[in-house]
């Protein structure tokens, strides 16, 4: 049976401590860090894990430079920390990358007072990057050309992180690590609302999406971790909360590779919001917009196009322009911010920062996060973890570590293993990346099943669809224990094949077929008709 299924029984059947409505990151690490210290959970999403906000970041893990402009020091300072930790914890995953900015003249800031901002956020970040450095016009030109410097004052170069892999990935691995430690999740399961009975016990009503089926959901304790929907959802269970949120749309669009180099070019767009230019292997994405929405139900607009390619074409020289042709995939995402109150009538929106606010009912037992970004997500887990003890909830394993990647020993003997298998010789050519090193980040101690999957049968190593860096081992992994549902599920969040090749070239690959077969056994054909909308013939 299904692993989605085995979990929507154990749903219906099973009495739990904590319920988590919403599986993006806030609800992900929540989770996890429950799991792991011993709490019975469960975690429902309407749709798939990390299908909203938390697949539509910058893949970047900052400490919130911007927000020295508006005096949050203690933000900045909490954020380059949890950057640190993220870097030190995740160290395959999550790696220090050098940010390029350029700063045009007549910016509202000369260029020497920025650097020196960028020295006060070094020392924020505990000096554990490398030093800013500062950069005249000619260092810019010289060092990287494609910048056009005519309306250059100068610039510099300072460091945060990046995610190896995109976010929604990052995001089900936490996922994968609840379940690991007995949360039983599952995706495309909706709350209708909840209510409490005489006993104090929450009852959250649901929806199977794909099928219709409704049912029931005990547990003592509810999370909504709803990321932008947490408003409705809060008024769909009648809690009424001091806080509550704006949106802000961003987009980024996802081109050819526009440079080979490896830093992110960054600039201050005309609506003065950072602009980022960032590698993505053989493609470049660029972005982002910032526009203030009412709903969270989002797309990418002519307007919100052109935008991006009118910053990217004024700042960068190119034999051609970068059109709307060039587009390979884009991301819309909608941030939630958090405010105090209802109104935002006399606060400029725009500089409203990422930070995270746990608000919480004691008599109810109900918690409500709002805001929050990749970077404090293990600040996230461990405030849900603290909380939720105080209601009455026991945490068997209090002081259990639950977040990092496998000690060194575990790490050292995957590395022998795959060495003595011969696995990087499957590496293909145009992989700048060892196959060992790909399947360690991606999966830690899970990757020692591959190992034995390809040692029993060297197809297993294959890349299945071509262009692509992902094996067919690793389509058997994702059908087995990935709770994959649609296509849609592997080729944009398990893995980021939709964001880096045109629908046009996933279509015709020859692997396609093959790879849907392992995914969906008999619904192959009728999973792949769903995700590029056409009738089964």
């Amino acid at each position: 049976m299904h692993l989605r299924q085995t979990n929507i029984d154990k749903l219906k059947k099973t009495s739990f401590e904590v319920l988590i409505i919403g599986g993006g990151i806030n609800g992900a690490v929540s989770a996890a860090s429950l799991s792991a210290k011993g709490v019975k959970v469960a975690l429902i999403d309407k749709c798939d894990f990390a299908s909203v906000t938390s697949q539509e970041s910058s893949n970047l893990a900052w400490g919130g430079i911007k927000y020295l402009e508006t005096f949050e020091f203690f933000l900045v300072n909490n954020l380059c920390k949890c950057r640190n930790h993220l870097i030190r914890n995740y160290p395959s995953t999550v790696k220090e990358i050098r940010f390029f900015t350029t700063i045009q003249k007549g910016f509202k800031y000369p260029v020497f007072v920025i650097w020196l901002g960028t020295w006060l956020y070094f020392f924020f970040g505990r000096l554990f990057t490398k030093a800013p450095r500062f950069l005249t016009r000619k260092q810019i030109q010289k060092e990287k050309p494609i910048i056009d410097i005519t309306n250059a004052a100068g610039g510099f170069e300072y460091s945060d992180a990046y995610l190896h892999d995109n976010d929604a990935r990052f995001v089900f691995n936490f996922i994968r690590s609840a379940l690991n430690y007995g949360c039983i999740a599952a995706n495309y399961v909706s709350s209708l609302g909840s209510t409490i009975d005489n006993d104090g016990t929450w009852i959250t009503k649901t929806k199977n999406e794909l099928t219709g089926e409704h049912f029931s959901i005990k547990s003592k304790v509810i999370i909504n971790a709803t990321g932008p929907f947490a408003d409705p959802m809060n008024q769909l269970s009648r809690q009424s909360t001091k806080h509550h949120l704006v949106l802000s749309k961003g987009i980024h669009l996802i081109v050819d590779q526009i440079t080979k180099s490896k830093k992110v070019l960054t600039f201050f767009a005309s609506d003065g919001r950072l602009f980022f230019v960032i590698p993505m292997g053989r493609r470049t994405c660029v972005g982002t917009t910032d526009t203030r929405v009412s709903t969270p139900d989002q797309k990418v607009t002519p307007e919100d196009i052109s935008f991006v390619l009118d910053n990217i074409n004024s700042f960068l020289k190119k034999e051609k322009p970068i059109t709307a042709s060039d587009i390979i995939a884009t991301r819309c995402g909608v941030r939630p911010l958090v405010i105090k109150g209802t109104t935002t009538k006399e606060m400029d929106w725009v500089k409203l920062s990422r930070k995270h606010i746990i608000e919480t009912n004691s008599k109810d037992k109900y918690l409500t996060i709002f805001g929050g970004k990749l970077t404090d997500c293990l600040n996230v887990g461990d405030e849900v973890s603290q909380i939720v003890s105080k209601m009455g909830i026991t945490l068997k394993h209090p002081h259990y570590k639950w977040y990092g990647e496998p000690d060194e020993k575990t790490k050292h003997e995957f590395f022998h293993r795959a060495d003595l298998l011969g696995l990087d010789n499957y590496t293909s050519k145009e992989s700048s990346e060892k196959l060992s090193s790909r399947l360690w980040r991606r999966y830690g101690s899970t990757a020692f099943r591959l190992l034995e999957w390809i040692q029993e049968d060297p197809r297993q190593a294959e890349v299945l669809i071509k262009g692509t860096e992902y094996l067919r081992c690793e389509l058997q992994e994702a059908a087995q224990r990935e709770m994959v549902i649609k296509l849609e599920d592997f080729l944009r969040r398990r893995s980021k094949i939709s964001l880096i090749e045109k629908n046009d070239f996933i279509k015709n690959s020859n692997g396609l077929k093959e790879a849907c077969e392992i995914l969906f056994e008999d619904k192959a054909e009728e999973k792949i008709a769903e995700y590029f909308n056409y009738p089964i013939i």
